[in-house]
């Protein structure tokens, strides 16, 4: 109970240097950037329209009964958030290392600043997928939005949290391992592909692999926010519970992780 109180004592101690570090991040984003913060909107915006001509006219990928736009744009938008956390957050402790050799800081800070800077631009990113469900699909693969949508925030806190876990884990092992920075890149290529993302998984169900498939946390993140958007329908009680239940242990472990290491950080940056 005292580690808690002392976790949010800091919190409200270093509130303001985490939204310096996270107004640096927007700055060193679009520094020189005429329309600036704009392009957290009109970046992913475009990247959905070339995806629905792509998807829509050249490759022409289809599930029965499923706008297919949409369901490819909500599996890129939350896979693209935890790429995003989890990479920023691996080279925070690393990148300011100055810093942390100067003053005391909590060095938590650092991966949680990149991962609620990654968690901004995740919302930014909503506006245009919403675009996207209002406007495309017609007849029984036409999205509607109805009242489960209000559940969306859960799986999403649930994603960040699980993203912060990891990028604790990845922050930790970099400081003493820098060969991480390309291992988890060619490792993010392979979830990529692994996770339902351009594919149903529907397609293993007679394969044996399905189950599998289905141990990865990010299906279960992703198929909670499928359920509301492309179903139109709250997710079973099962479904929180995994969502829940994984984000939390992931966070946990990330945050045991990285305390038992932090003292050691300052002979390897």
């Amino acid at each position: 109970m005292q580690a808690i109180v002392n976790i949010i004592n800091n919190f409200k101690r270093y509130s303001f240097l985490m939204r310096q570090l996270i107004m640096r991040d927007f700055k060193v984003k679009y520094k020189r950037s005429v329309l600036g913060i704009l392009w957290s909107i009109l970046n992913p915006l475009l990247m959905m329209i070339v995806m629905s001509i792509v998807f829509s006219h050249v490759f022409r990928f289809n599930i029965e009964g499923v706008n297919y736009l949409v369901y490819l744009l909500t599996g890129l938008v939350m896979f693209q958030f935890f790429s995003e956390a989890t990479n920023t957050a691996m080279t925070s402790v690393v990148s300011n290392f100055t810093l942390i050799n100067k003053v005391y800081i909590p060095k938590y800070i650092f991966p949680l600043s990149k991962c609620l800077f990654a968690s901004v631009n995740f919302l930014l990113t909503l506006i245009p997928l919403y675009l996207m469900i209002i406007f495309t699909g017609s007849g029984e693969t036409k999205v509607i939005i109805t009242w489960a949508h209000l559940f969306l925030p859960y799986v999403f806190v649930c994603l960040m949290l699980f993203s912060l876990g990891i990028g604790l884990i990845l922050s930790t092992i970099s400081v003493f391992l820098r060969d991480m920075f390309y291992l988890y890149t060619v490792l993010l290529t392979i979830l990529n592909y692994l996770t339902p993302i351009f594919w149903d998984i529907k397609m293993l169900a007679n394969s044996g692999y399905m189950h599998i498939f289905m141990l990865n946390p990010l299906f279960q993140f992703i198929n909670f926010a499928r359920t509301i958007i492309l179903n139109a329908r709250v997710p079973s009680l099962c479904s929180f519970i995994i969502c829940g239940g994984v984000a939390i242990f992931t966070f946990i472990l990330g945050c045991i992780v990285f305390k038992s290491k932090q003292d050691k950080f300052i002979y390897y940056v």
